[in-house]
Order: structure tokens, then sequence, then C-alpha cells
């Protein structure tokens, strides 16, 4: 298969600087527009009769619902695999799969561990590939934080983001989208769980700082995110992490540290009374239920430029 628009070069969206800050601002209202459409119950089949391939290897609830029922309001279709289901968590190299499935889908969206699987496949795929989560990087939910971040304060150039917590593939897609859009992050992870800034590849140190201290790290922040302290894949580490992380849970301290009108997001699940407060994730400052919905309307936006390029 071939994308529709054969004038729109093919892409991959692997890592968030995959795009380019304009790219990114037409996805942003793209999105805008999409959500809209949706609200209303207008139809926007732009994707009709193009089928979706999702494959996972981890296990997701946001990640398969949003890319399922996009696709579906797309007017597309969906196949859904799974390494127990399909070749791919047999013997058949990645490469072949990759052959295969990109011959007979539009578009590929795969969750799995090590970024360099979700890259072999997209080198050998025809199709374009999306990076539903991997170890090192979570580009679609960093997309979607941002898009949020702008639908309740405007533009994020400029701005402060405080990552309180692990130094994961969130953190490190912050890392990038700062690089990229020119905002700053204030990281705070515990000893041991730093931020990796070569994963990350940036351009410019400048766009992120690290703190010591979490409260320091919220201090006049305009937004104050986190994730679980164990990530999928590190589950025998739990015990550990707990005591670690004791002191980098998100707090209304932190929040009070924070500037008046700061938001509170977190990528979900969500472990009240472990990385985030209850009072916190549940007030008034948190949008983390706008967060999760805006991956549906972010991801549809970004198929939609992927396989069709900019329309009017």
């Amino acid at each position: 298969m071939l994308p529709l628009n054969e004038n729109h070069p093919m892409k991959h969206y692997l890592q968030f600087n995959d795009l380019s800050a304009d790219e990114c601002a037409y996805v942003f209202a793209r999105a805008a527009l999409i959500k809209k459409k949706f609200k209303a119950y207008e139809k926007h089949h732009t994707l009709a009769d193009r089928t979706l391939a999702m494959i996972f290897e981890k296990a997701s609830t946001r990640t398969r619902v949003s890319f399922e029922a996009g696709m579906y309001q797309l007017g597309g279709s969906v196949v859904h695999l799974t390494t127990g289901d399909s070749q791919l968590g047999r013997a058949e190299p990645i490469e072949d799969s990759a052959k295969v499935i990109s011959r007979m889908t539009d578009i590929v969206m795969i969750r799995t561990f090590e970024q360099t699987k979700i890259e072999r496949f997209a080198a050998h795929s025809r199709v374009p590939v999306i990076n539903g989560l991997t170890n090192e990087f979570h580009p679609c939910q960093i997309l979607a934080d941002i898009f949020t971040y702008i639908e309740h304060r405007g533009a994020i150039q400029g701005k402060t983001v405080a990552w309180v917590g692990d130094g994961n593939n969130m953190a490190n897609t912050w890392l990038q989208a700062a690089d990229l859009l020119g905002f700053k992050v204030h990281v705070s992870t515990p000893s041991g769980y730093e931020i990796d800034q070569s994963v990350a590849g940036l351009r410019c140190a400048d766009s992120y700082k690290v703190f010591g201290d979490p409260l320091s790290a919220c201090a006049g922040a305009d937004l104050v995110t986190t994730d679980v302290w164990t990530s999928m894949g590190y589950e025998a580490e739990n015990e550990a992490r707990l005591k670690a992380f004791a002191s980098w849970r998100v707090s209304n301290t932190m929040m009070a540290a924070a500037a008046p009108d700061a938001l509170f997001m977190h990528c979900l699940p969500a472990h009240r009374g472990e990385e985030v407060d209850a009072d916190v994730i549940d007030g008034p400052q948190s949008v983390v239920w706008d967060e999760a919905e805006n991956r549906m309307h972010v991801q549809k936006a970004l198929m939609e430029y992927l396989l069709l390029g900019r329309q009017d």
C-alpha cells in the first residue's frame, strides 16, 4: 500500500523530533479542528478505506482505544496484532514482518520495548510507522500533552515544564519537545534514575535544567507533570523504586510553588499516594482527563498528516 497523496513524501513518527516545529504546529491546529468536529458529531472521514495495523508487545488501554477509535472516526479500519497471536512473537524476523504487514495496510502503530525494534520495522516498511511507546520515547503522549496545554493556556513557547519523577521515556520525550518548540524543562529525579541526555539527542542543552530538589524544580513552573515510578518492564525494581522516589510525589506544596495558573498532567495510569497525591490529580489544576482524550484527537491529526500531507 502507498500513502494517498503521492506528492507527500513518506515519513515515520518514531521520536518527537521526527516532525519539525512547523509540522507540529500544523498537527496541533488540525487536531483542534478534528476535535471540534468530533464534539459537534460531524463526520471527518478523510481516511476512508484506509487500514491501520496496531502491533502491541506491551499492554495498553489508552493507546489501543485512542488509535482504534480514532481510525474508525476517520472512516478507516483497524487490524489489531499482539506478539501472542502473530509471527512477531515467534521466529519471523522483524524485517520480514514489516515487509508483509506494510503491503497489506496503509499505516502501522507499534507499542514495544526497545526503540531499535521499531526502527528496524520502519526501515523495511512501505508505509508510515508511528511509535505508540517504546522504552526510550513516547512521542504521541507528549504531542497530546502539549496540545492540551495549548487548549488551556495558549502557546507553550517560552514556558517552563517541571518533570518530577523517573528519567524515563516520557522525560526523554519532553526534552526533545522543549528542544524543538522553544520551552524549558525543569527535571528532578532521584539519584540513579536521571535522564540520559544522549538518548534524547538534544541540540540545545539550555532547554532543560536539572534540580536535586523536586520542590525547586516546580518553582514558577507553568506545567507540572509526572509518571508512575515503575514503568512496564521494570516491575522487579518496584520495592527499590518505592523507597528511592518517596520524596518525588507531586503534592499540593509543589503545585503551590508553581505558577498560580499552573496545570498538572499525568499520562496515566496513576497511582494516587505514590507519584501524585489524590488531591492534586483530582484537583482543580489537573487536566488529566482532557489530556487522555486528546491522545485520540492528536493521533487522528498525525495519522491524517502522515498519509495525506497538509489539508485545507
